[in-house]
């Protein structure tokens, strides 16, 4: 989106006043009023005035941004998006496991997909928002079984793109849409986890300790000592088995057993040399003789913890003892799992059980019976592939309105009880909105227009608490329409009358309109204000920024607001490689960033989402070709740049902050309040 600064909007009668627009309104809008406006700095605009149904958006606590609430009166998230999942649908995690969508927060890792060559594959990404809303449900059900309560306009990846849960061939609902012909991407629905009963304790201790611990009586010239030992290099499993123990009565006592080197890991143990300790365990894992398949479901998560692997797409548990892998391969079995044995000649007389069935046996080998050692659960860079099992065989609408949840991702999508999701973000959020994700961006603007009443409301209702509220950490309130729409003045007096603790994040010079009701705020509550400036460059801000403010203005807006008391962090972003990453450019920017005033300065280096991906790399190869090489290979694994680049890139902006004497203030009156948290790394993109 670009913006500019702008004086008030012209009274009633000016010859500039809106006039209705010829557009037609995007599907995901209805009752919308679309408007155009006869000024240069709006041509070829259209705004879409809505009537927005709440304001104050929750970030959850567990969350890692620093801040909960956030108010994004244009063209936010909250209401706007149309794609939504039923609350209990489960969603894959980075640990392999699943939490259905309504427990899911922002900041958690979860699984997505990226294309790497000719194949799309999983990739562990972050989720940056969650919101629900209620919306007329349909249940989408799938040859296997799988069942999906969606939203009409929700989208999941078929073997022909993306597709609508619901659509027409033509007219205004024209657009792609499911039908009993196609099949969904993924490995179908998730299988449900074990209930963690005494059973599947004692199934689990019996995997365990018969295949990695040391147990038994042992009889020497001065008499029988007994003794228990458990060593493993993953804590996730030596804590559950330590908490198993404990809840049969058994106490075991933690110690190092081998230091970390340069080959190896450090290990981890527990022991008891107790006769009492030594026998009940010696009970817990005798081989039981009618088993249940709580017992079953715990021995094949505890063997697997003990003895499994999984690589290269290959699952496998190995052991020596015939009994172990007799038991393990009847439990097997008794879930429907298919697996070979193969003797592959190792040490020992070890042999090896493999799984077979793909990527699809083996998630649902990990949800059955919850192995607990992360690692060994991850399928990232897996590759997706059509499951025949996965066609549509109905869309049935329930004829009521869910609760319906959504969640926003790094990767644009996630994983939905085993199928591929869509979500949006930023330049993304267009499309869920039937506008696409490149000029549209830039023209067509949904706006808030009952956002001043809504924060009133929402202040004054009894279970609001006072909590900080962060602005613009999605897209820029002070962006050319609010130089029209004047919404930013309502909702700061509301957030004064309150005292209630709020930061804005922007780039729009406008915010010096409303100096003087930030200081009133600033008398009441504590407000923090912080600046984008990617670079100073004028050549390279008419390249990349050409409707934004000028850099040097904007500077000078954190020189008025650091004159006026405030305390001013400035973002300094995006950087982007090749173009304002140099030595030169950096010590350029933090040095006018320092002379500004400023009391921080936080670098991000760009980065591309789905939508923003493919509109940057047009602008790329149009402006800058010889570009182009170096960002497809900065860019090959994913959204974001290497770790080693961006590590770099922090190091020298921090030296150049240290030369030029930029340190953060002290803290004192509620003006010099710190600054508001960089907000998620999609607003690199939104400062595009």
């Amino acid at each position: 989106m670009r913006w500019d600064n702008l004086t008030a909007p012209p009274v009633e009668g000016d010859p500039e006043r809106a006039a209705p627009a010829t557009p037609p309104l995007p599907l995901a809008l209805p009752g919308a009023i679309a408007r155009t406006f006869d000024t240069p700095e709006f041509a070829g605009m259209t705004f879409y005035e809505v009537q927005a149904k709440s304001i104050l958006n929750r970030v959850p606590g567990q969350s890692r941004v620093p801040f909960e609430w956030t108010i994004n009166p244009y063209r936010g998230c909250s209401h706007a998006c149309v794609y939504c999942l039923g609350g209990d649908t489960p969603i894959l995690m980075a640990d392999g496991r699943t939490k259905p969508i309504s427990e899911v927060e922002q900041g958690d890792r979860i699984y997505g997909t990226e294309r790497r060559g000719a194949y799309r594959r999983y990739v562990v990404t972050t989720v940056l928002d969650k919101w629900s809303t209620v919306k007329a449900a349909y249940r989408v059900t799938l040859e296997d079984g799988t069942t999906l309560i969606a939203s009409g306009d929700h989208r999941f990846l078929s073997e022909r793109g993306w597709k609508h849960v619901t659509g027409a061939m033509h007219g205004g609902s024209r657009r792609p849409y499911l039908t009993t012909n196609n099949r969904l991407i993924g490995t179908g629905r998730f299988a449900t986890g074990p209930k963690e009963s005494p059973d599947y304790r004692r199934g689990y201790l019996c995997g365990m300790i018969r295949g990695a611990a040391h147990v038994g009586a042992f009889t020497y010239s001065y008499g029988v000592v007994h003794r228990f030992q458990l060593a493993l290099v993953d804590d996730e499993a030596l804590n559950r088995s330590e908490r198993y123990l404990d809840a049969e009565g058994v106490a075991t006592q933690r110690f190092s057993f081998t230091e970390a080197s340069a080959t190896r890991r450090a290990m981890a143990a527990i022991r008891t040399s107790k006769q009492r300790d030594i026998e009940t365990i010696t009970k817990l894992i005798s081989w039981p003789a009618a088993p249940s398949d709580d017992w079953r479901l715990g021995f094949l998560a505890g063997i697997f913890d003990a003895e499994g692997s999984c690589s290269r797409g290959v699952l496998r548990i190995s052991n020596s003892n015939d009994a172990i892998l007799d038991q393990t391969t009847e439990a097997l079995r008794r879930f429907g799992f298919s697996c070979v044995r193969e003797d592959r000649g190792l040490p020992n007389r070890v042999r090896q059980i493999r799984l077979t069935g793909g990527l699809a046996a083996r998630l649902r080998f990990f949800h059955l019976t919850d192995p607990t050692i992360t690692r060994k659960r991850s399928i990232e860079g897996a590759a997706l592939k059509h499951q025949t099992a996965l066609g549509v065989v109905g869309i049935q609408p329930l004829g009521l309105e869910l609760p319906l949840w959504d969640i926003t991702t790094g990767t644009g999508d996630f994983i939905a009880n085993g199928v591929v999701s869509h979500n949006c973000f930023a330049r993304n959020t267009h499309t869920y909105l039937d506008l696409g994700s490149g000029a549209d961006f830039d023209r067509k603007v949904i706006v808030k227009v009952n956002a001043g009443e809504l924060v009133r409301r929402e202040l004054a209702a009894r279970t609001w608490r006072g909590a900080h509220v962060a602005m613009g950490t999605n897209v820029d309130c002070y962006q050319r329409a609010e130089g029209r729409y004047r919404l930013m003045p309502q909702i700061i007096a509301a957030l004064r009358d309150f005292a209630n603790p709020f930061s804005i994040l922007t780039k729009g010079t406008l915010i010096l309109r409303d100096l003087p009701l930030l200081r009133e705020a600033a008398e009441a509550t504590t407000v923090g204000i912080s600046y984008s400036v990617g670079f100073v460059d004028e050549q390279l801000w008419r390249a990349v920024e050409p409707g934004t403010p000028h850099p040097r203005r904007r500077l000078d807006a954190v020189r008025a607001l650091a004159d006026a008391g405030f305390s001013v962090g400035v973002l300094m972003a995006p950087i982007l490689p090749g173009l304002s990453d140099s030595d030169e450019s950096i010590d350029a920017t933090v040095s006018a960033i320092a002379a500004a005033g400023a009391t921080s300065v936080t670098p991000l280096a760009l980065h591309l989402r789905p939508g923003a991906r493919e509109w940057y790399a047009q602008w790329l190869a149009r402006e800058y070709p010889h570009l182009v090489p170096r960002y497809r290979e900065l860019y090959r694994a994913g959204s974001y740049a290497p770790q080693a680049y961006q590590r770099e890139l922090t190091a020298r902006v921090r030296i150049a902050a240290r030369r030029h004497g930029l340190h953060r203030g002290e803290p004192g009156d509620n003006r010099r309040a710190p600054e508001p948290p960089p907000p998620p790394a999609a607003e690199q993109l939104t400062l595009l």
